[in-house]
C-alpha cells in the first residue's frame, strides 16, 4: 500500500501500483458476464464493454479473420442468404471489399449456379477456362456472352475451344456498329500480343501493362491457346486490395446456401461445377440427422469444399456438427430483425450468450463461428467479434442497398426496396406459378412492388420450415 502524503492524499506517481489493492478489476470479465446460470441470456443491447488502454496506432490493426478452417477474409463481414439480400451484385461487391456474400437458394439450381459462376469470373489470375469462340461464330454470339457474363473480350481459335490454334480476338470495339449476323472472322483483331506458356503471373502482368492491350493470351510453342490474362483484373487488384480471393486461382471466393433435402445434393453438384468455394447449410435447426448426413455426404463427395453448418445456439448442438466434420458454425436462432422464431416456435437463445457459448466451445476444435442475426448497428458487430465470432452475417443491415436484389419504389415518401424474412408467406409463395400476383392481391398485403419472377422451383422457405405438403403454415 503506497504511503499517504499530506492530508491523507496518496502520491499520484503510485496510482498504478495502488490498483493492486483492489481484489478484482473494474467491471465483469466476459466469463462472469455471460454466465447464463447467474444472468440468464443476454442480447447485444444488454451490456457494454469497458474501455481499455490504446498502446498501438490504428495502422497496426489487422482485420484478417478465418471464417472456415481454410478460408481467410480481410474483413469479417458476410451477407445473409436471403432472396432480398444476396444475389450476384451483393456477392461480388462484398468480396471485392474483403467480405463474402452467401447466394440464396430460393431460386432454381441453374439460376443459383449462374450467380456463382458470375462471381468466380469477375476477377481472375490466369483464366484457365476462358470463353472461346471460332471464326465462324457471329456478333450475336458475342452479344449473348456479354449479356450473360458481362464481358466481350473473347479469344478466337480455329476450333472454337481452349487448346485450339489462336487466330484472333474480339473486343467491344470490334463489334460496335456491326450487324448481329456478321461472322467474327470479318471483324476480329488478328494483330496480337501473346506470351508463352510457363510465364509467371508477375511476368505476365508486366507484359500486359506494357502492351496496353485488354487481354493477354497465353499460348504453347505451337500457338495453341492455354489460358488468358485480363487487364480489368489488374485494375481490380489496384482498386480493391482487400478482395477476398483464392490464393491459388486469384478468383473471388464464392459462397452459396443449400438445404439438406435429396434435391439439394444435385443442386450442390451444379454449384461446385460453377466453382463454389463455401457451402452454407441453411437450416433454422442445424442439429439434425439430416444435416449431419448432408455433411458426411459433402465431405465424401467434395472433400475440398468448405462446409458452414448450423444454425446452432448451444454447445450440445455445436458438438454434433463439429464431430460430423463442419468447417464453421453459424450461430443464431430467432435473433434477426424480422425473425420471430423465438415467439412462434418457442425456441432460441439471446444472441450474445449464444455466440459466446458456442464460440468458446468451438474454438477448442479450431472451428470458427459466424454470428448470424441481431446485427443492428456497428456496435453490435464489435460486440459479436469480442465475444468470439470470427465474422458477422447481416441481412437487414444490407437490405435496401443498391447491391441488394429488387427494384426501388416509394413508400410513404421514402425510396425503399422490399425486404422479407425467408419464413414469410411471400417467401414461401416464391417459385410457385402465379405466386407474385397472388401475394400482391392478398388483402392486407404489405407488398408495394412486384418482385422479379423466376421459373417455378422447390421453395427454400417451405423446405426449411415445413414439408412441401403442409396445409398449415406459420408466417414469420
Amino acid at each position: 500500500m503506497p504511503a499517504p502524503l499530506k492530508d491523507g492524499v496518496l502520491n499520484p506517481a503510485e496510482a498504478l501500483a495502488h490498483l493492486q489493492a483492489y481484489s478484482s478489476s473494474d467491471g465483469l470479465s466476459v466469463q462472469e458476464l455471460l454466465n447464463s446460470q447467474l444472468h440468464g441470456g443476454l442480447t447485444y443491447n444488454d451490456f457494454l464493454m469497458l474501455p481499455g488502454k490504446i498502446d498501438f496506432p490504428a495502422s497496426e490493426v489487422v482485420t484478417d479473420t478465418r471464417i472456415t478452417r481454410n478460408v481467410v477474409l480481410k474483413t469479417p463481414f458476410m451477407s445473409s442468404p436471403m432472396d432480398t439480400v444476396t444475389e450476384t451484385d451483393m456477392a461480388i461487391s462484398l468480396a471485392l471489399l474483403g467480405g463474402i456474400g452467401v447466394i440464396h437458394h430460393n431460386q432454381t439450381a441453374a439460376s443459383q449456379a449462374a450467380m456463382v459462376r458470375a462471381v468466380k469470373r469477375h476477377e481472375n489470375g490466369f483464366i484457365t477456362d476462358p470463353v472461346v469462340l471460332s471464326p465462324d461464330h457471329t456478333v450475336a454470339d458475342v452479344l449473348d456472352i456479354k449479356a450473360r457474363l458481362g464481358f466481350c473480350g473473347i479469344p478466337i481459335t480455329d476450333t472454337g475451344s481452349l487448346g485450339g490454334k489462336l487466330v484472333g480476338i474480339v473486343t467491344s470495339r470490334d463489334i460496335q456498329f456491326e450487324f448481329p449476323s456478321t461472322p467474327l472472322h470479318e471483324i476480329m483483331t488478328t494483330s496480337l500480343v501473346t506470351t508463352p506458356q510457363g510465364v509467371t503471373l508477375h511476368e505476365a502482368n508486366i507484359i500486359l501493362r506494357a502492351s496496353k492491350k485488354g487481354k493477354l493470351p497465353i499460348v504453347d510453342d505451337q500457338g495453341r491457346l492455354t489460358s488468358l490474362l485480363a487487364r480489368s483484373d489488374l485494375l481490380k487488384n489496384q482498386n480493391f486490395p482487400l478482395a477476398s480471393k483464392d490464393p491459388v486461382t486469384k478468383q473471388l471466393y464464392a459462397a452459396a446456401a443449400v438445404g439438406t433435402r435429396p434435391n439439394d445434393r444435385e443442386r450442390l453438384r451444379l454449384l461446385v461445377e460453377a466453382g463454389l468455394d463455401i457451402v452454407v447449410l441453411d437450416s433454422s435447426q442445424g442439429n439434425s440427422v439430416y444435416q449431419i448426413d448432408m455433411i458426411h455426404w459433402i465431405k465424401q463427395t467434395f472433400p475440398k469444399l468448405e462446409v458452414v453448418a448450423g444454425n446452432v445456439v448451444t454447445r450440445e448442438q455445436a458438438a454434433s456438427l463439429i464431430a460430423a466434420g463442419a468447417d464453421a458454425l453459424r450461430v443464431g436462432m430467432g435473433s434477426g430483425s424480422i425473425c420471430i422464431t423465438q415467439e412462434v416456435m418457442a425456441v432460441g437463445r439471446p444472441q450474445a450468450t449464444a455466440v459466446y457459448a458456442v464460440a468458446e466451445f468451438a474454438s477448442k476444435f479450431g472451428v470458427p463461428v459466424i454470428a448470424d442475426g441481431g446485427i443492428g448497428n456497428v456496435g453490435h458487430i464489435v460486440k459479436a467479434l469480442a465475444l468470439g465470432a470470427s465474422a458477422v452475417m447481416m441481412g437487414g443491415l444490407l437490405a435496401g442497398t443498391s447491391e441488394a436484389p429488387g427494384e426501388y419504389f416509394y413508400h410513404d415518401g421514402k425510396r425503399v426496396k422490399a425486404y422479407r424474412g425467408m419464413g414469410s408467406l411471400e417467401a414461401m409463395e416464391s417459385g410457385k406459378p402465379g405466386a407474385i400476383s397472388a401475394a400482391n392481391g392478398r388483402p392486407g398485403s404489405t407488398k408495394h412492388a412486384p418482385q422479379p419472377t423466376s421459373a417455378p422451383h422447390e421453395n427454400a422457405a417451405t423446405t426449411r420450415y415445413f414439408s412441401e405438403s403442409s396445409a398449415v403454415k406459420v408466417a414469420q
